[in-house]
């Protein structure tokens, strides 16, 4: 059985968030070809995950042989959030771009997700590439919205993105090969013209007819 894990990060309520609307018709139309598939709801925008600390480290890179109650206690909720991730064939994130980068609640989830250990290994004998990831064979697809525009690769401002090569450099870290992420944004949120409108349409075509690729892929794959 197929798992689609998603992931919602915008601080806007349900009613005002493009991305879950996103998400939400990804969900729909990936259902609509796979109904078996067993799908996971994280919405760490509305429940932000605890940002890490010095507890938080200390614990992490202790081994799990040697933790005292307290690292157990403190790791249990990234625990959680990991096991989602291993269970997952494909990861939706539901990703607005906040001031050139990705929300603080999305950057919190991360931080769980890297784990020593559990999502990546570190062995200094590999020499200047000592992170090995231990996840591989996923797919993400991130959801976005932008309040400007021309973003991607060649736009007028792919200088100032901070949020995909973010994502596209943590990725190894849910099991997904850069190769394997695929991104639709809306644009032109702030404007509020045609050209928005325009581009809400595009975006929500593009998330359907991806949604139904994939299932379909992964369908025949499983």
């Amino acid at each position: 059985m197929l798992t689609l894990l998603r992931i919602d990060a915008s601080a806007q309520l349900e009613e005002r968030s493009l991305t879950r609307h996103l998400t939400g018709l990804f969900t729909q139309n990936f259902l609509a070809q796979a109904p078996d598939t067993k799908v996971i709801t994280r919405d760490v925008g509305m429940n932000p995950i605890p940002a890490i600390d010095h507890k938080f480290i200390h614990a992490a890179f202790t081994p799990s042989d040697e933790r005292e109650p307290w690292m157990h206690e403190r790791l249990a909720l990234s625990d959680e959030l990991v096991d989602e991730v291993i269970a997952a064939d494909i990861v939706v994130l539901g990703a607005p771009m906040y001031n050139y980068g990705m929300p603080t609640a999305l950057k919190g989830w991360i931080d769980h997700i890297a784990r020593i250990g559990r999502t990546f290994s570190f062995d200094l004998a590999r020499g200047d590439t000592p992170i090995e990831p231990i996840l591989s064979g996923k797919r993400l697809v991130v959801l976005s919205s932008r309040g400007e525009f021309g973003f991607a690769p060649g736009g007028v401002r792919a200088h100032l993105n901070a949020l995909d090569p973010a994502l596209a450099a943590c990725s190894h870290y849910f099991g997904v090969a850069q190769a394997d992420i695929e991104t639709i944004a809306i644009e032109y949120q702030e404007f509020k013209d045609e050209r928005h409108e325009a581009s809400v349409e595009s975006a929500e075509a593009r998330t359907s007819n991806l949604a139904v690729k994939l299932a379909g892929g992964a369908a025949r794959a499983a």
